[in-house]
């Protein structure tokens, strides 16, 4: 059962994803924007805008265009199905060898925001709920709305402030290594790894500290939704006739704990894989304040310089990671409550 289940989920995300291309494909091209006038100049003669309109294949009917792009029809450069996403109109460079340079970084700080705020938050928002109506219960619910009432920006530049300037114990937000230091040879794209890959323990150690203050940064305004999550949907596990059931019979308050927190997860992983997916092209930002140029600053720039083929390529790439975050959280809804997958 639980294959078909897992079969099912990723033949629905297929669909998605095959829908999501199409319709990026034909919007970006009904935005009110000339990307021939950009690359060429707005004095360019009508002989250097038609050739410029060639070379991106833009002199071709839309419904060409999109079988050329899925590789439906030959073309001279390969397409969707032969595992290409095109070729940059700014940078000439393959779209999927650029993409796969600037997304480990946001991937790899991402994953450690969110891999703090879960453990923060989870036992934070659990505590609230066991005493609600107390000090702690609302200690957490105005930490919750203070985590999330500013901006991301303006937290990583108050941690900038406070760490870097006034303290001293954070390195400058000048990227994911000290200008100084040479970078590891470029094997996965996250720092983390291609250092201890390279074997150097001293650039692993650098290259954690540089993350220090984007992760803290993220972390910090990650964890107040997921507090609040865990802590409402941990007072209506409270609630629930099974945990009276073993309050009666005498169970452990830990060991009913675990129960209850086990039913108020399900809904909160549901959040927790939203934002995943938000923050790999909402986490632009804190990459700006930090320097550290990953896939929400590549988009950024590809969409102001009308870049097609880069925007289609982080909206395909950036899609198919949510539709994978989405399947592996109904994994864990189906392990949590394996009625979910009958």
């Amino acid at each position: 059962m639980l294959w078909r289940y897992i079969a099912k989920r990723l033949l629905i995300g297929v669909v998605q994803l095959f829908g999501l291309i199409i319709a990026v494909f034909f919007l970006i091209r009904l935005l009110p924007a000339d990307p021939v006038s950009r690359l060429v100049g707005m004095n360019a003669s009508e002989e250097a805008y038609a050739q410029a309109a060639a070379q991106l294949g833009l002199d071709q009917p839309v419904m060409t265009q999109l079988a050329q792009y899925l590789g439906l029809q030959p073309s001279v450069q390969p397409g969707l199905l032969q595992g290409s996403l095109g070729i940059s109109w700014v940078t000439n460079e393959p779209v999927l060898s650029e993409i796969g340079a600037y997304l480990p970084v946001t991937i790899e700080l991402i994953t450690l925001a969110f891999i703090v705020a879960l453990l923060v938050a989870v036992p934070v928002g659990m505590l609230g709920a066991l005493n609600p109506g107390g000090r702690t219960d609302k200690g957490v619910f105005l930490y919750s709305l203070f985590a999330g009432s500013q901006p991301e920006f303006w937290w990583g530049l108050l941690f900038v402030y406070v760490f870097y300037y006034q303290l001293g114990v954070a390195p400058p937000p000048l990227g994911r290594l000290s200008p100084m230091t040479n970078p590891p040879d470029f094997v996965t794209g996250f720092m983390l790894i291609d250092t201890l890959i390279a074997g150097s323990l001293p650039k692993f150690l650098e290259a954690l500290h540089h993350l220090m203050l984007p992760v803290l940064t993220l972390a910090f305004i990650l964890s107040g939704p997921i507090i609040k999550m865990v802590r409402q949907n941990m007072l209506r596990a409270l609630q629930s006739d099974f945990v009276l059931y073993a309050n009666c019979i005498g169970l452990p308050k830990k060991r009913v704990a675990r129960y209850a927190l086990r039913a108020a997860m399900a809904p909160s992983m549901t959040l927790i894989g939203i934002l995943y997916g938000f923050m790999l092209s909402g986490a632009v930002l804190v990459e700006s304040v930090f320097s550290l140029g990953g896939i929400g600053q590549y988009s950024i720039r590809s969409v102001l310089a009308f870049d097609y083929p880069a925007i289609q390529g982080v909206v395909l790439i950036i899609t198919a990671i949510s539709l994978l975050v989405y399947l592996l959280l109904d994994l864990v809804h189906a392990a949590i409550d394996p009625r979910i997958a009958h």
